[in-house]
């Protein structure tokens, strides 16, 4: 008998880190909430990663998902906006890595290509297929709708994802 699993995508940001939660039970797949926590900019380096730790944290307690998905940075030509994404996605990896979940890590490309067919597609694309594959799926910011499809990915991969984390700590 199958087992429900319940994943977290998360899209991070320093700014804003979008974060889903979706339970999939083999190949079903149902929208369980998502949401974004913001961190204050007119706050300190230091203070703003808190932030998202304690955001994060409060959701992991209150959703208790079974496994974690991250999106991979991308980098940019600016390097300080790169090391301090950098930073925030240490501490999204860190919470659920904390409390004991597997944490998978996909790139940007390889989440649109699982959602939207192609590798390379705009925002728009990602809603609207958010959308079609999650008919209930609700999302206050465009960083939300790419952490249910981050998490939306996760369940189409996580079986491979799993042996690759298997394979590596082995």
């Amino acid at each position: 008998m199958q087992q429900t699993i319940r994943i977290m995508g998360i899209d991070p940001g320093l700014r804003r880190t979008g974060w889903a939660m979706v339970d999939a039970l083999g190949n079903s797949l149902r929208f369980v909430g998502s949401g974004t926590i913001r961190s204050d900019e007119k706050c300190d380096l230091a203070t703003r990663l808190k932030q998202l730790h304690e955001g994060l944290a409060a959701i992991l307690h209150d959703m208790k998902p079974d496994e974690a998905a991250v999106e991979q940075t991308f980098v940019n030509k600016d390097a300080v906006a790169t090391l301090k994404l950098g930073q925030a996605r240490g501490v999204v990896m860190l919470v659920p890595a904390l409390a004991g979940l597997p944490v998978a890590e996909y790139a940007p490309n390889a989440v649109k290509k699982t959602v939207i067919g192609v590798g390379h597609g705009d925002k728009a694309q990602i809603h609207m297929m958010v959308k079609v594959l999650l008919p209930k799926a609700t999302f206050d910011t465009d960083d939300a709708a790419d952490a249910i499809a981050i998490a939306i990915c996760h369940a189409h991969h996580r079986q491979s994802a799993a042996g690759r984390l298997r394979l590596a700590s082995a």
